[in-house]
């Protein structure tokens, strides 16, 4: 069976302080890459293979527009989200599904409700019920659904590994991280997710990340628009108030987090991190990812902290602030 790496190739990236008190640590593997794109900061094992989940699809958006996939601005930027389920992003997704000329029942993402609360109260409150085009990876399956319309290709059975658009995808993949893909499993949203390392997940979202626009690289200049779509529209990516979105709104960042942990970044001078905290737990994962590109001079500490604090990093007892989520991995010792 395949697997990620061990407890005993990990290293403390975060803590989670009670009153003075560590109550829990999170360990797992980070990557820090220059702006160039060596690497110069190694965490833990990151040759390892892992499941880059949500953290995956910038990958996957390439290779929906590569195949034809006609976005730009939000629409574009909503096809590597994992949105929080407002009328805004739904009202997005939609129109994707109306250039496919298809409705949400074409959609095979599992039925969900917002993850937004006020958007989710709202619902509760029309006698709502989960929608698949609330499920925060819609954005992404009307994108796979506009490349197949696109190319004439069959709807239904666009999850399916075999299907022409998910070969393409993995081609798009593969010439990203400049690796073979090492497994492949099924993402919580039903879409195929590939096992790579952390190596070679940081490579394909450095590239990405530094892309220009005007590379004579179509692949290139497909990732630079698709990184500026990020950066103009934050609130398409997560949510108000939600990590992703923070990050990528007070400081520029190209940022993704995924399921169990996973989170990449890219500074706005392409230094570049990738991280897995083995536990599973993403809650310190953006903290983390911070810390290390402040570290590497990428970020400055005041505008680093002044995101923290607004960050969801706050430990609560009795109703007031008694701690916090605090990286480690910037403080080698501790």
């Amino acid at each position: 069976m395949s697997q990620t790496f061990s407890v005993s190739s990990a290293v403390e990236l975060a803590v989670v302080e009670r009153s003075g008190f560590i109550e829990s640590r999170h360990s797992g593997a980070a990557l820090v890459l220059s702006p160039d794109g060596v690497a110069v900061e190694t965490l833990g094992d990151v040759d390892a293979a892992i499941l880059p989940r949500s953290s995956m699809k910038p990958l996957q958006a390439l290779g929906c527009v590569t195949a034809g996939a006609a976005l730009e601005g939000e629409r574009l930027a909503l096809a590597t989200a994992s949105h929080s389920g407002t009328d805004r992003h739904v009202a997005v997704v939609q129109s994707i599904l109306d250039s496919a000329g298809l409705d949400e029942s074409a959609l095979q993402c599992p039925p969900a409700w917002p993850s937004d609360a006020d958007a989710r109260d709202d619902l509760v409150r029309a006698a709502g019920a989960p929608q698949r085009v609330r499920m925060n990876c819609s954005g992404k399956h009307a994108a796979m659904l506009l490349a197949c319309v696109a190319n004439g290709w069959e709807t239904g059975g666009y999850l399916d590994p075999s299907h022409p658009l998910q070969v393409h995808v993995r081609e798009v993949i593969e010439r990203l991280t400049g690796a073979k893909v090492s497994a492949t499993a099924v993402d919580g949203c039903g879409a195929p997710v590939y096992g790579m390392s952390l190596t070679a997940l940081g490579r394909a979202i450095h590239r990405i990340g530094t892309a220009s626009e005007r590379s004579p690289f179509a692949l290139h200049r497909l990732a630079g628009t698709l990184v500026r779509a990020v950066r103009d529209n934050p609130w398409t990516i997560d949510g108000p108030g939600r990590p992703d979105t923070i990050a990528i709104e007070r400081l520029g960042v190209f940022a993704k987090g995924g399921a169990e942990g996973v989170m990449v970044m890219v500074a706005p001078d392409g230094t570049t991190v990738a991280l897995k905290v083995l536990d599973g737990s993403g809650r310190a994962a953006t903290a983390i990812a911070l810390s290390l590109l402040e570290r590497h001079g990428a970020l400055t500490s005041s505008e680093v902290a002044a995101t923290m604090a607004v960050l969801p990093l706050r430990v609560s007892g009795g109703g007031a602030d008694v701690g916090a989520i605090r990286p480690t991995a910037s403080t080698p010792g501790t």
